[in-house]
């Protein structure tokens, strides 16, 4: 190649880099996801930073009944980004992901597209069956399990950090047990009784409603922030750390 025939490229010092111009994400994204589980990156952050203080964000559980929207992919981006923040902090931020496994935006589901259930359940009085009630259960155990592996493979593509292999299932007996206690001591101190409430009905599904599954008529509503101070720290969770704040969030 001559002088003149050079492009202006090759008369200029340009640096050289070995990452790729293009994005290609499809291809690369699988392979930097691959490689963070592979060199175990989330265990490897913990680890370094495991005498340090802790912040921990708990996880208000997803349904496992269907694939990530927008709610449930911002709820966990969210979070993520917080505990990756404190962690740059110096903070130790552990994160146990967690899925709901019970209601009736499951058990609907289950009725309305199985096929051994759909017609029977037509008629919500089969539910008096015991034999059918029972196969209902297992048959939304089993479809809530498999939602819970497709949206943790969602959640990874994401890049969310967090102990997937350990999460917590509202349906595992260690879970389910644990509620027993806590129900139970509840009991024992005299804080569960029998009195007067609304239950709310639900004529088309045979069954008591959460407040959570009423529709009301759309209303602006403020919403509320707020810390409340740990009194104490029975069982040591938190260390030397005295000061403990709770972080509150509702809605009137």
């Amino acid at each position: 190649m001559t002088e003149s025939s050079k492009g202006y490229r090759d008369t200029l010092n340009l640096p050289n880099t070995a990452f790729p111009m293009r994005a290609n994400l499809p291809k690369r994204e699988p392979e930097m996801l691959k490689r963070w589980e592979e060199e175990k990156i989330y265990q490897r952050l913990l680890e370094k930073r495991q005498d340090r203080p802790l912040f921990i964000l708990h996880d208000g559980p997803p349904y496992s009944n269907g694939h990530l929207h927008l709610g449930t992919a911002l709820n966990k981006i969210l979070k993520d980004i917080l505990l990756k923040y404190k962690a740059l902090q110096g903070y130790k931020t552990p994160f146990i992901p967690g899925w709901d496994n019970h209601g009736m935006p499951i058990e609907n589901i289950v009725s309305r597209t199985d096929p051994e259930l759909k017609d029977t359940l037509k008629d919500p009085s089969t539910l008096k069956d015991p034999e059918i009630r029972l196969k209902l259960r297992k048959k939304c155990r089993a479809f809530a399990k498999k939602w819970v592996e497709i949206q943790k493979d969602e959640f990874k593509r994401l890049g969310v950090f967090a102990d997937w292999e350990n999460p917590y299932l509202t349906m595992s007996s260690y879970y389910e047990g644990t509620e027993l206690e806590i129900f139970a001591d509840l009991v024992e101190k005299g804080y569960v009784y029998r009195s007067r409430m609304p239950i709310h009905w639900c004529p088309s599904c045979q069954t008591a409603l959460a407040m959570a599954e009423i529709q009301y008529k759309e209303k602006e509503s403020p919403s509320l922030w707020f810390t409340m101070r740990l009194k104490e720290d029975p069982k040591g969770i938190f260390g030397s750390i005295t000061d403990i704040k709770a972080v509150v969030w509702t809605t009137t």
